[in-house]
């Protein structure tokens, strides 16, 4: 049933709701206002029965001023008075009270010198006020209630002239002329009531479909929106995807071209030197044995020196080029590695501190992670002379953090192009293409930190690349 209600609409939702507790609150409200029309209505019969009733009754009972009890002649005027008359008519039965509480008179013999409590109608009209009601009794009760349902009404007597009460005149009346005013006002007024409810109820509905027809037409654009954002997502993760194996073998290829380049620098230019170098090795002395005649005034040992250089700087490049076989090798075993090759390199000694979980890695970390040690190693010892210089590669199974550290005489970062830093730039661009990032910190006279932070990967298809 829940799960019923909260598949309907708003509107739905709201009519379910709100009918009952309207309809329950317009029964109640119009059962109240009825109520309030009926004693109304009972108010203003009684208070006007009571005017007649005093003109009629008040003269006869004036001996009370000056006795205790209605001489027979007052009795026989007023049962006079209630029969074949027009007040006979409306008024079903009289008794007049003393304050004390006797009757000294009713249209009931049996009732007349009997002594009753006082009730509230009565004490209410002995202090002056007109009290009327309808009551209802299931039997004739010994107080002298004519019918089981009748108009109650208490009213002062006063003394003429003096305007003290002397006695209270109770009467009852046949309720048929109240039901009938009382029943149509509250007809009408529950008519009223009936269609201002629903007019609200209406307007209410109105308002409330309206906001949910558009709360629907939302809901349908959102879930629209979502499907066409979820196949766009697709469709970058997609993309996304191929831009990694894009990535990673655009570093592939690179690494090949540049041990290619290697090769075809050791095996061409580089071989053609070490020809050069051996054939000014042999021409040296035998031009120094032949004369100065033959030979240049300055001999062929600077050309020699130079060729010798050249040849030493080719085979140097041709070493950077070319990384070794790495496939094999855990993140430590590289990071040590390169450490070891760059102190072999400078006699320079490099603090290590490698703490990474062995977990698979991609060619592409590996050899990012290879490069950045070279080039920032490079940097220190070309720039900070390789002092205090200390390398900290750490990581978890998500991330590799590669630090390197100087304390030499620092620069401003956003210098380094202009200061011919070339290699930064190679390193951010390296990283980023990794899916990295790549920062420095640095200031003059406070040494350099290089930090790169990689992501790790598992993807098999990463993983053989």
């Amino acid at each position: 049933m829940k799960t019923f209600f909260f598949r309907l609409s708003l509107s739905q939702q709201f009519m379910l709701l709100s009918f009952p507790i309207l309809l329950a609150g317009t029964l109640f409200i119009g059962r109240w206002i009825g109520q309030q029309v009926e004693d109304s209505v009972v108010h203003r019969v009684g208070g006007v029965t009571a005017l007649y009733v005093d003109s009629f009754i008040a003269p006869h009972a004036q001996a009370l001023l000056r006795s205790d009890d209605l001489p027979e002649s007052d009795r026989a005027a007023l049962t006079a008075l209630l029969q074949d008359t027009a007040l006979g008519k409306r008024i079903a039965g009289l008794k007049i009270w003393r304050p004390d509480g006797m009757v000294v008179y009713s249209s009931e013999p049996g009732q007349i010198g009997k002594r009753f409590e006082l009730e509230d109608g009565l004490i209410a009209a002995l202090r002056g006020e007109i009290s009327s009601e309808i009551s209802e009794r299931k039997e004739t009760s010994t107080h002298g209630q004519p019918l089981p349902r009748v108009i109650e009404t208490y009213t002062p007597i006063r003394a003429d002239r003096q305007g003290r009460v002397i006695a209270v005149a109770e009467f009852y009346q046949h309720p048929e002329e109240v039901d009938r005013e009382a029943g149509a006002a509250q007809r009408q007024s529950w008519m009223t009531f009936a269609a201002t409810m629903l007019t609200i109820y209406l307007a209410l509905f109105a308002v409330v479909r309206r906001g949910s027809e558009t709360i629907v037409r939302q809901q349908r654009d959102l879930s629209e929106k979502v499907a066409q954002l979820t196949a766009l997502n697709a469709q970058n993760s997609l993309l996304h995807q191929r831009v990694k194996r894009a990535a990673e073998r655009a570093t592939a290829l690179n690494e090949n071209f540049l041990q290619r380049l290697s090769a075809d620098l050791h095996d061409g230019p580089g071989q053609d030197l070490g020809f050069a170098l051996m054939q000014l090795k042999t021409v040296d002395p035998q031009c120094s044995a032949a004369g100065s005649a033959k030979c240049p005034a300055t001999g062929l040992e600077p050309v020699r020196v130079a060729v010798q250089s050249a040849l030493n700087d080719l085979r140097a490049i041709s070493a950077d080029l070319q990384l070794p076989d790495i496939r094999h090798l855990s993140l430590p075993e590289l990071a040590a590695r390169s450490v070891r090759d760059y102190e072999t390199k400078t006699a320079s000694k490099v603090q290590l501190d490698c703490t990474v979980p062995d977990v698979p890695t991609s060619m592409r970390v590996k050899i990012t992670l290879c490069r950045v040690l070279q080039e920032s190693l490079a940097n220190v010892y070309r720039h900070a002379q390789g002092k205090n210089a200390r390398v900290r590669v750490t990581g978890d199974h998500e991330t590799l953090v590669i630090e390197v550290k100087d304390d030499g005489p620092g620069f401003q970062p956003g210098n380094s192009r202009r200061h011919g830093r070339l290699g930064l730039a190679g390193m951010r661009e390296r990283v980023e293409v990794a899916g990295g990032t790549f920062t420095i910190q640095s200031a003059a006279g406070q040494g350099t930190t290089v930090r790169a932070t990689l992501p790790l990967t598992t993807n098999e298809e990463e993983l053989h690349v």
